[in-house]
């Protein structure tokens, strides 16, 4: 794939990525070896490194934290122009989260197969679960009192000022 704009300037921040990961994983050992940067307009807004170990969180990827960074220093939860380096694929959750921020490109260094091959990360389980209809997920999911929270739903469809994602 041929890189867009400035090719120094995507190394330049995707070692930033891969530093951090290696600093978490090898160095402070906060979790596997992950990092992340979240540039806006040619510069970095957040930065992140796993930290599932050392807050034990097992949503403290290295992009999650990357981005929960940018969004508390841009003020916003809309992260429209925004790029992602991060030193791995990113797993579902992290793309999700990518995808709900509206990062509009995501630039990564090592591949699932080489977490895997190298780490013993795999994201094969989770992505088998979320193909799955829901009721036969694990963990499990079942649904309850839908109607009550539907009302709620309603309710905020309605608002005039409700707020806008």
């Amino acid at each position: 794939m041929r890189l867009s704009g400035n090719a120094s300037a995507h190394a330049r921040f995707m070692r930033r990525a891969i530093e951090l990961g290696r600093i978490s994983g090898l160095v402070k050992k906060t979790g596997g070896p992950f990092g992340a940067v979240v540039v806006k307009n040619g510069r970095i807004v957040g930065e992140g490194s796993n930290r599932v170990l050392s807050t034990r969180d097992p949503s403290a990827h290295g992009e999650i934290v990357a981005i929960r960074e940018a969004c508390r220093r841009l003020r916003t939860h809309d992260l429209s122009g925004c790029i992602l380096y991060t030193s791995a694929e990113c797993c579902g959750m992290c793309y999700s989260a990518s995808f709900w921020a509206r990062i509009r490109r995501i630039y990564y260094a090592a591949t699932h197969a080489d977490a895997l091959r190298y780490g013993d990360f795999d994201d094969t389980p989770l992505e088998k679960q979320l193909r799955r209809r829901s009721i036969h997920r694990q963990p499990r999911c079942v649904p309850l009192l839908r109607n009550e929270a539907v009302l709620v739903w309603k309710k905020f469809h309605n608002l005039p000022d409700r707020a806008w994602y």
